[in-house]
């Protein structure tokens, strides 16, 4: 009798899975979606100078992640600008970034290293989201105040609802992008919000001048008109919205 192993039925999915891992085992190409997580479009050149890569090499990581479906191409001109597919992509890298952040870390080499890593521990955009322990702390704040459910996943509740709407937020709830979702935190190891409505929350306070920009990279900090905002709209204690504030701790919602 032949006992020898029967070869295995073809799994599309598993050589889907295969190439979508393979995609992100090269340490360049990890690091130019890290990059990407800021939610802009950046030039090959510009990867390619972040990375510490030859331009040559630089696009040829970039064609595989667009043909593989992580990246988005868009040309001006001469100009080739790539950036992440969407939040489902964004996502991904994001949720697979807070699975390396276990035990022990590498320190910083330098202090201009360890000064953007804690910038970007205070607050950052993942993607077009609020995160770090900013976002953390504005997802937390809602749920105490009733604005955010999630004990049966994230979901806006009417109060919520309201509460965009007093801002003058407007939300689009016309697309399959979920209204609200929870994106794990890579330094917090918690879910801060994100989806249509982290999207609009983090534009707004961009937008306004709540919150801004440090240099060019994702780290954001909150401004001293955005600590006064911040606080009055969701009652978080203004002295952990510093930039080296204590741990978060909220205030309690109005009746509590």
């Amino acid at each position: 009798m032949d006992r020898s192993p029967r070869p295995r039925p073809h799994d599309s999915t598993a050589v889907r899975l295969a190439a979508l891992a393979a995609l992100l085992a090269d340490e360049t190409r990890a690091s130019f979606c890290l990059a990407l997580l800021d939610g802009r479009a950046w030039t090959a050149g510009e990867l390619a100078r972040y990375a510490g890569v030859a331009p040559s090499t630089a696009s040829e990581h970039l064609g595989r992640l667009v043909a593989g479906g992580l990246l988005a191409e868009e040309r001006q001109g001469r100009h080739r600008y790539v950036r992440l597919a969407g939040e489902r992509a964004a996502h991904l890298v994001e949720e697979l970034a807070s699975r390396t952040m276990t035990g022990e870390q590498e320190p910083p080499r330098s202090l201009r290293a360890a000064s953007a890593v804690s910038a970007l521990a205070r607050g950052r955009t993942c993607y077009d989201h609020l995160a770090g322990r900013l976002g953390i702390r504005i997802t937390e704040a809602m749920t105490v105040r009733g604005l955010l459910r999630q004990d049966t996943g994230f979901a806006l509740t009417e109060a919520g609802l309201e509460w965009f709407g007093a801002l003058g937020i407007s939300l689009d709830r016309s697309g399959r992008r979920p209204l609200a979702r929870g994106c794990l935190d890579w330094t917090e190891r918690r879910p801060h919000l994100s989806g249509a409505a982290g999207a609009a929350l983090c534009a707004h306070v961009l937008g306004v001048g709540w919150c801004e920009r440090v240099g060019s990279g994702r780290a954001v900090r909150v401004t001293s008109a955005g600590v006064a905002a911040l606080s009055d709209a969701l009652g978080v204690a203004p002295a952990t919205l510093a930039a080296d504030g204590p741990a978060a701790c909220l205030s309690s919602p109005p009746g509590v």
